[in-house]
């Protein structure tokens, strides 16, 4: 079994950027980190775990409420992880009962598949005045049909995050979800910044797609946005040009009371790593200039990679390499209570990225030592 330190150019550790740090790999294995040895093989870039993203509806020309199947799920996570995204929520958006049914069982089915974390129920228990692209039709108050489908997957085990609207799901009811260890967040909502504390109160931990899909801030009412930023929960954002724009990016980090509080997030649809179109509701969504537009001219979902969000949170945004990367990988992890899938040690190589000087993936460390070993054979 192979047993050697590599030595990246630099590491991201999940914290911090740290030169002369190298990685043992052990039987296609992260193992330990420490200072580099003389004899370390040395590779060229930064190396970080890979990235995870906690909202993604689909991939690889699949739309999970379209193809509710373990195979659904597993063509969409491998479509991410060849853009960098090794760990992901694959997220059911508004729809019947029976499609959140078909999903939970499809992601009990979907677990042990690298890179699915668990599931991301997004609806249907919003606003409908804020329920963005997701259908009227099928926005309904809090059942108990939706409790069952929780409380079974948190019984099993696996991961669930919920969005809701607090203004229209009773203070109980986000304090039953939560206590059964699902992270409940505060999405698709008309709320007032009291509501927004209450919600909070009551257990929710994080907000859905920041600035998107909820009450705006003004110098009267905080709104949800201003709750959201002047509270501690965690708070997804997407940062693709289209739905925030990069100063407001920018100035939500920065507002933050606590720090490592945003997380980045892709909201990505099926034309990642597929066509340039999809059925929503029984209605295309086509592809248009970087937008993904729906029947009404709205946008519906983004056509962005969790790779694409770091790059342009550095260079766009303007934010720092370690802020930007923990965005994106440990501070999502920390969110769901999985601290070990934004961590180093203990991934397997295939979950490593090098990154180039332009933050672009470059490959995988079992890519590049692969490439290396026969790079070595061919001399």
């Amino acid at each position: 079994m192979t047993d050697r330190w590599i030595a990246p150019d630099r590491l991201f550790d999940g914290h911090s950027i740290q030169s002369g740090v190298a990685v043992r790999v052990q039987g296609g294995q992260v193992v330990e980190t420490g200072p580099a040895p003389s004899n370390a093989t040395k590779v060229s870039g930064l190396l970080t775990p890979g990235y995870v993203d906690l909202q993604v509806n689909g991939g690889g020309g699949v739309f999970l409420n379209e193809t509710p199947t373990r195979d659904g799920i597993a063509t969409i996570a491998e479509a991410h992880r060849r853009f960098g995204t090794v760990a992901l929520l694959p997220t059911v958006i508004t729809d019947n009962a029976d499609v959140l049914d078909n999903v939970a069982n499809a992601a009990i089915a979907a677990q042990g598949l690298p890179g699915v974390m668990g599931l991301h129920i997004e609806g249907p228990h919003i606003s409908k005045e804020r329920r963005g692209t997701h259908d009227a039709g099928f926005v309904r108050p809090f059942d108990d049909r939706t409790m069952a489908v929780v409380t079974h997957l948190r019984d099993i085990n696996i991961p669930v995050l919920i969005t809701l609207a607090p203004e229209v799901t009773p203070l109980e009811t986000v304090s039953k979800l939560a206590e059964t260890g699902a992270v409940v967040s505060i999405g698709h909502t008309n709320a007032t910044a009291a509501q927004i504390d209450e919600a909070i109160e009551a257990g929710a931990t994080c907000a859905t797609h920041l600035f998107n899909a909820m009450s705006p801030m003004t110098s009267r009412e905080p709104g949800t946005v201003g709750a959201v930023i002047n509270s501690n929960v965690y708070s997804g954002i997407i940062c693709d040009g289209h739905h925030v724009a990069d100063s407001m990016v920018g100035l939500a980090v920065r507002a933050r009371p606590q720090p490592d509080r945003m997380i980045l997030v892709s909201d990505s649809m099926a034309t990642v790593g597929g066509p340039d179109h999809f059925d929503l509701y029984g209605h295309r969504v086509m592809l248009k200039n970087g937008r993904l537009i729906n029947k009404e001219g709205s946008l519906a979902g983004a056509h962005v990679t969790q790779a694409e969000g770091v790059q342009r949170l550095i260079h766009k945004v303007g934010l720092s390499e370690e802020t930007a990367l923990r965005m994106a990988i440990s501070t999502p992890a920390a969110c769901m209570g999985l601290p070990e899938v934004g961590q180093l040690e203990n991934r397997r190589t295939d979950d490593v990225l090098l990154l180039g000087e332009d933050h672009t993936v470059t490959a995988t460390l079992t890519e590049a030592l692969e490439a290396q070993k026969t790079e070595n054979a061919t001399q």
